[in-house]
């Protein structure tokens, strides 16, 4: 490998952080997987055909490491007992759940959801239930810029009102 693919594999890095944070939702775990990401493109990269999209090649190889990462873990987690019961333990097949919880979430979301100004509601219970973006503009009479802005509005909205069911960050 050149000197110059490695540069250019570097300067990829760049262009994969966006996609790591997506996939980890943490930056410390975005790095360490771009790290291990482009650490298998230079040790593969006698599987690259010259002439395609190096991107499109590096993404890959990221969302198939991230997926491996994440199955490891949950492997991990999961403890099989070996005497004769042969119970296992953090398994979701004979787990009941408690639907209080979710009673009281869904209760918090429908007040939420009614608490919207009408303006915001309606383009964003539109877009939950399927529509296009496109589709809401047509529907509703108004430029397709509108109903992303709505959108985006309720979204924020409803993530203030509803922050006590955001993920704990540990």
């Amino acid at each position: 490998m050149t000197s110059t693919e490695v540069s250019s594999l570097s300067h990829m890095s760049q262009f994969l952080k966006p996609y790591a944070l997506k996939l980890t939702q943490d930056a410390q775990d975005a790095n360490d997987l771009i790290q291990d990401t482009l650490l298998k493109a230079i040790t593969n990269m006698d599987k690259f055909k010259e002439g395609t999209n190096l991107k499109a090649w590096l993404y890959t190889i990221m969302k198939n490491t991230f997926i491996t990462r994440t199955q490891s873990v949950a492997r991990r987690s999961t403890f099989v007992d070996t005497t004769d019961n042969l119970h296992f333990i953090n398994s979701s097949n004979h787990t009941t759940e408690n639907l209080a919880y979710s009673d009281f979430a869904m209760k918090d979301i429908k007040r939420a959801l009614e608490s919207l100004d009408e303006i915001y509601q309606k383009p964003f219970m539109m877009h939950f239930r399927g529509f296009k973006y496109t589709e809401i503009a047509t529907r509703l009479g108004m430029p397709l810029g509108t109903v992303k802005n709505r959108i985006f509005i309720a979204r924020q909205e409803l993530k203030e009102k509803l922050h006590q069911y955001a993920p704990k960050e540990e």
